[in-house]
């Protein structure tokens, strides 16, 4: 199956996601992804096909919790901040997307 995605789409997909992939997986991921999506348009078809069909759900209702916190302050800080690309003391940097002029 010819897959509908080139490997710089998969390349571009994967710098978008943060995610780094070996050679291996750039070759292989589009074919898996036009066979996933075909797979989804075959049980969207068969779903789409019966009108008639409605799903049936069973009692529902919200569980409520108090809310509280459960760890100690800054517990994590330090490692989500490690994790993230770029920071200025306890904030992310992130690049400008809003363009206010034009």
């Amino acid at each position: 199956m010819l897959g509908f995605m080139k490997k710089e789409d998969i390349e571009h997909l994967a710098t978008l996601a943060r995610i780094r992939l070996t050679e291996k997986e750039k070759e292989i991921l589009p074919e898996e992804l036009t066979s996933i999506v075909s797979y989804v348009s075959t049980v969207s078809g068969i779903v789409a096909d019966d009108e008639k069909a409605t799903p049936e759900v069973g009692v529902r209702f919200n569980i409520f919790r108090k809310d509280e916190v459960t760890n100690a302050s800054d517990e994590f800080t330090e490692d989500i901040m490690a994790e993230m690309p770029s920071a200025e003391g306890r904030f992310l940097t992130v690049k400008k997307i809003l363009h206010t002029g034009d």
